[in-house]
């Protein structure tokens, strides 16, 4: 993106993700109707897309928005009741109009919980917990229906379908604008903690792109969960997920040159890493690994903590690691679980080790076409020593990726494993 009459294009695009889910909440909050709030959202987000560019970003955008998407609100609504006036001569069944008025930019309604609150309606039990994530990811992470399929690694149209069918269900159940009581919060929260990681994920590495990550929307990850972790701040799994996230963002400085390109985590310049991060992530993955039962999270943040405090790349407790990886295979298999723990095994035990467990995945539809089996495939071929296995797999791993900083790492791999003419 570039600069349109002076503003930066790029810079709004970031500033409207951010308000999203803060605008949709202040709606849904003064006026219910989450399906028709979510459309009025949209629509005032496609008006500042094309607006601001070329009259520049007003000095309150989110006043700006909640006062646009509330009058597309007002008239979608009065145009929904003269409709069903119409077709069964009854009385209007919407609140008067004069209900509807959209708030002035000076009482636009105070940034409080409203994005905590719309994470938690999202995650209503009357959704599939599939769907509470997409829909979730869609409100309140700003990520579009393409970034969220192939998070899923399920088609672009079967999300959409998903999306479309969790806001009518959410109309249908007719689901509050407030947090849930607190004995009914831990339905909840295993949808919720998925979607943050989820959120984080695609900032810390855009699935698609020319930029390896969106910083963010990794800090809009974060931010939430700190938010859940106030709210929770005795959940083991909630403290893990924040560790957890605090220990991978620590390293984001040293991820990328000053091009952009990727610079792997063996290669990186662990100076640049964030400590403060890294100290408050081992602080809080270490009291949670104390405090009780034992999930996903936190074993994947003491995995993460574990890479973090070795001082360089060969200083790492790949043995360590490995435990780590057992249990979680123990506890959360999946398939993106074997893939990493296929690292580890040969990182201990050799690189046909880790292979032969990566052949365990052969069959499984979910990565079939995913570009990191083969990224992890062709580096484990590298330490066997077999380049021309190794660059094939390369080769097809940066076919498969639609990151470009991705696919132009993997192609660098490949070009450095290609014999001489």
């Amino acid at each position: 993106m570039g600069r349109v009459n002076g503003v930066n294009t790029a810079g709004v695009d970031d500033l409207l993700r951010e308000q999203a889910p803060q605008v949709l909440g202040a709606l849904v909050r003064r006026y219910g109707h989450f399906d028709a709030a979510e459309d009025a959202v949209q629509d005032a987000l496609l008006a500042a897309a094309v607006q601001w560019p070329d009259e520049g970003v007003p000095d309150n955008p989110r006043a700006w928005l909640i006062t646009v998407a509330s009058r597309r609100l007002t008239d979608q609504l009065r145009s929904e009741s003269a409709r069903r006036r119409r077709e069964e001569s009854a009385a209007a069944l919407t609140p008067s109009a004069d209900q509807f008025t959209a708030p002035p930019a000076d009482e636009a309604p105070a940034d409080s919980d409203d994005t905590l609150t719309l994470l938690f309606m999202c995650c209503h039990p009357s959704l599939s917990a599939p769907s509470q994530v997409a829909l979730t990811l869609r409100a309140v992470g700003g990520l579009t229906t393409t970034q969220i399929a192939r998070a899923f690694m399920v088609p672009e149209a079967t999300m959409g379908q998903r999306i479309s069918r969790a806001k009518q269900s959410i109309k249908t159940a007719g689901a509050r604008f407030d947090l849930p009581p607190e004995e009914d919060r831990a339905d909840r929260l295993r949808a919720v903690l998925h979607v943050l990681y989820l959120i984080f994920n695609e900032g810390y590495t855009a699935t698609s792109g020319a930029d390896l990550q969106h910083v963010e929307l990794a800090a809009e990850a974060i931010r939430l969960t700190r938010q859940v972790h106030r709210l929770l701040p005795g959940d083991g799994e909630v403290t893990g997920l924040l560790a957890l996230m605090l220990l991978t963002d620590a390293r984001r400085p040293a991820r990328t040159r000053p091009d952009g390109s990727l610079v792997p985590l063996a290669e990186q310049d662990r100076a640049l890493w964030s400590a403060k991060a890294i100290d408050e992530g081992v602080a809080l993955v270490t009291g949670a690994l104390q405090s009780g039962e034992l999930g996903p999270y936190q074993v994947q943040a003491a995995i993460a903590a574990v890479h973090d405090e070795a001082p360089t790349a060969d200083d790492t407790d790949w043995a360590q690691i490995l435990a780590l990886y057992d249990v979680l295979e123990r506890i959360a298999p999946n398939p993106m679980v074997t893939l990493n723990h296929a690292v580890a095994v040969a990182m201990v035990h050799g690189p046909r080790a880790g292979l032969d467990l990566l052949a365990t995945l052969s069959g499984d539809t979910r990565l079939a076409e995913h570009h990191r089996l083969e990224a992890v495939r062709a580096h484990l071929l590298e330490m066997a020593g077999d380049d021309d296995a190794a660059r094939a797999a390369y080769r097809l791993a940066a076919q498969r990726t639609t990151s470009l900083p991705e696919q132009r790492y993997l192609e660098g791999k490949a070009a450095r494993l290609t014999p001489p003419e």
